[in-house]
């Protein structure tokens, strides 16, 4: 799959809550092939303590429009800076890395993103409603403030909520949320979020014999696997998740069988 350097333009910064912004971006040539769960390298615009790249998954794209979305939460100075810019700004940006999420032969399918983590699983929702698979959206947060692009999750699926707070939806983790108090009747579950989220996640899917693929959100300060930032063990040796993810089979991961028992105290966000 080829890869791009573009200058992409702000077409819109769409202030989605006090945390979250969602970038809309124009290319300048026609949009490389994307696929759920890739992500891109954004050049933060030049200011004291911010150097290097930061990866964002790739959130939305319409090719009609050749537009791209990306999902920032403020968490640093980079995200700050990137969450601040203005229509018409220009973003250099490497783009599609990675290796993003399988389809699956058939339906129902369960997506689960905790927080920022629903980044990649709105792009992935629009691609298997279009491939005609049903699709039921788990989304997790603290509290209700958390909990962004409900409706454009509903275009593609059912929406199921938790918060931890109880403010919105279920109270509790996502793991917790009455979805799992029955049998799974998923052919796949796909999730993004914090690993421990993902552990318990992981562990689920395991118990019922669903197979299940994460998005891991590791540092990823190049993209293309020289700065060894981010590796993860697997059961082919360590791996960088840049190059061979973000996404993986949990039977990949190395000790998630055992390690994803921590379930009932792990956090969503």
């Amino acid at each position: 799959m080829s890869k791009a350097i573009h200058d992409l333009v702000l077409r819109e910064n769409v202030q989605l809550s006090p945390f979250y912004h969602r970038l809309d971006f124009t290319a300048p040539s026609p949009l490389p092939e994307c696929e759920p769960g890739q992500f891109a390298e954004l050049l933060v615009p030049p200011g004291p303590g911010v150097f290097l790249r930061r990866p964002f998954s790739i959130h939305a794209v319409d090719y009609k429009d050749n537009t791209i979305s990306f999902l920032i939460k403020l968490v640093g100075e980079g995200t700050r800076r990137l969450a601040g810019i203005l229509p018409g700004t220009v973003i250099n940006t490497v783009y599609p890395l990675g290796r993003g999420f399988t389809m699956p032969e058939k339906g129902p399918v369960l997506l689960v993103g905790g927080g920022c983590g629903i980044a990649p699983l709105l792009f992935l929702s629009a691609r298997l409603k279009a491939g005609g698979f049903r699709t039921d959206c788990l989304l997790g947060g603290r509290t209700e403030k958390d909990i962004i692009e409900t409706a454009d999750f509903e275009r593609n699926g059912a929406v199921f909520i938790t918060t931890e707070d109880g403010s919105l939806g279920e109270k509790g983790l996502v793991t917790a949320h009455s979805l799992f108090d029955r049998p799974l009747p998923y052919t796949m579950v796909y999730a993004c979020g914090p690993e421990a989220m993902l552990r318990a996640v992981a562990m689920l899917a395991m118990k019922a014999s669903v197979p299940c693929e994460v998005s891991l959100e590791n540092t990823m300060a190049c993209g293309v696997g020289v700065c060894l930032c981010c590796v993860v063990p697997t059961t082919e040796g360590n791996q960088c998740v840049c190059t061979e993810g973000p996404v993986f089979n949990i039977n990949r991961l190395s000790g998630w069988d055992q390690a994803a028992r921590i379930a009932d105290s792990c956090p969503v966000i």
